[in-house]
C-alpha cells in the first residue's frame, strides 16, 4: 500500500467521479482506476459503489476513509513539526552542558542568541561529563559544551572561552594573603580533587603532569561546587576556574605563577551525525561571535 494510493482514494471519495478525480490529480483515468482497484485488492473488499464513472463510498469505504484521513493528517502534522523544529528561525536546538556552566555561560549564550532569533527554542540537558557525553552519543543533544580534553576524533570543536585557573584557599589559610602562588608551594597541602566524571578533572590532571609532580587528593568531590564548599570549610586547597557558581564567601582566589593554567571550554558536536539547520546556524553564530570578539579571554 502506497501513500499515493491513499491520496487517490480520498480524492475519488470527495469528488465521487473518476474522470474529475483523475483531472484533479493530473493522472489518466485508467491509471487512477488501476490504483483504486489495486487498493481494493490489497484490502480484500470493495470501497465504492459504482455507477459508470460516478462512484460513492460503500460502508467499507466510509470506514476506511475515516482512518485514511486521520493517517494523512498525522503525516502532514509530522512534516510540519519537523519543519518547525529544524527551521533556522523557529527550530529547537538541543544542547547538553556541564553543571557548573549553567550558572553563567549557558544562560548568557541562550539569551544572546534569542535576541537575534527570538522564535528559536532550546532544549537543555545538564550533568557531569559522563551524562553529557551520553546525551550527545545517543542523539538526545545536537551538541555539548564541555572541556577540550573530552574531545574525540569524530567530534568537531569550537573554543568558546579560556577561563584562567586559580589556586583557591579559605580566607583563614596561611596562603590567603599571597598575591600569587607557585603550584610547587602546594606540596604537602591537603588537596580537594575531582572524581572522574567532572569535566575539569582531565584539564587539571594534564597540567599537573607537566609540572613533574603530583598532588595526593585528600578528598575527591563529585562536582566543582562541592570542591568550593570543602575549601571554604578549611578541608584543603584546590585549583578552580573563577566562575559565578563557585564565588562563595570565604574563598580566596590566588593567581598561579606558572603559565598555561587555564580551562578551555567549547562547543562540541559529532561529525557523523545530521545537524538541523537550526543547530548549524547556532554553531555558525558561536564561531562568528568568537571571530568578532577577537579573543578568548573569558569575558
Amino acid at each position: 500500500m502506497e501513500l499515493t494510493q491513499l491520496e487517490y482514494f480520498l480524492t475519488v471519495a470527495r469528488l465521487q467521479h473518476m474522470t474529475m478525480a483523475s483531472k484533479a490529480l493530473n493522472i489518466t483515468q485508467p491509471a487512477l482506476s488501476h490504483a483504486i482497484a489495486k487498493l481494493e485488492t490489497e484490502l480484500g473488499v470493495p470501497l465504492f459503489e459504482r455507477n459508470g464513472r460516478n462512484v460513492e463510498l460503500n460502508r467499507y469505504g466510509k470506514m476506511f476513509g475515516r482512518w485514511v484521513e486521520t493517517a494523512l493528517n498525522n503525516i502532514q502534522n509530522g512534516i510540519q513539526e519537523i519543519e518547525e523544529w529544524s527551521n533556522p528561525e523557529t527550530g529547537v536546538i538541543h544542547i547538553s552542558y556541564l553543571n557548573i556552566l549553567g550558572v553563567d555561560l549557558v544562560p548568557s549564550m541562550v539569551r544572546d542568541y534569542q535576541v537575534h532569533h527570538p522564535q528559536v527554542r532550546f532544549e537543555l540537558y545538564q550533568g557531569d561529563h559522563g551524562d553529557i557525553d551520553e546525551y550527545l552519543d545517543k542523539g538526545t543533544a545536537d551538541m555539548m559544551i564541555t572541556s577540550r580534553e573530552t574531545t574525540l576524533d569524530n567530534h568537531e570543536w569550537i573554543v568558546i572561552r579560556k577561563l584562567p585557573l586559580f589556586i583557591v584557599v579559605s580566607a583563614d589559610h596561611p596562603f590567603a594573603s599571597r598575591s600569587s602562588l607557585s603550584l610547587f608551594e602546594l606540596s604537602g597541602e591537603p588537596f580537594v580533587g575531582l572524581k572522574r566524571n567532572c569535566g575539569l578533572k582531565a584539564t587539571i590532571t594534564s597540567r599537573f603532569q607537566h609540572t613533574n609532580f603530583e598532588l595526593a587528593s585528600t578528598y575527591d568531590a563529585e562536582d566543582l561546587i562541592t570542591v568550593a564548599g570543602f575549601i571554604k570549610a578549611g578541608l584543603g586547597v584546590s585549583v578552580l576556574p573563577q566562575t559565578l557558581g563557585l564565588m562563595l564567601d570565604g574563598l580566596v582566589w590566588i593567581p598561579i605563577q606558572e603559565e598555561g593554567w587555564d580551562w578551555e571550554v567549547g562547543l562540541k558536536w559529532r561529525k557523523d551525525r545530521y545537524l538541523s539547520p537550526a543547530a548549524k546556524r547556532f554553531i555558525e553564530h558561536i564561531g562568528y561571535g568568537i571571530q568578532v570578539s577577537g579573543g578568548l579571554d573569558g569575558s
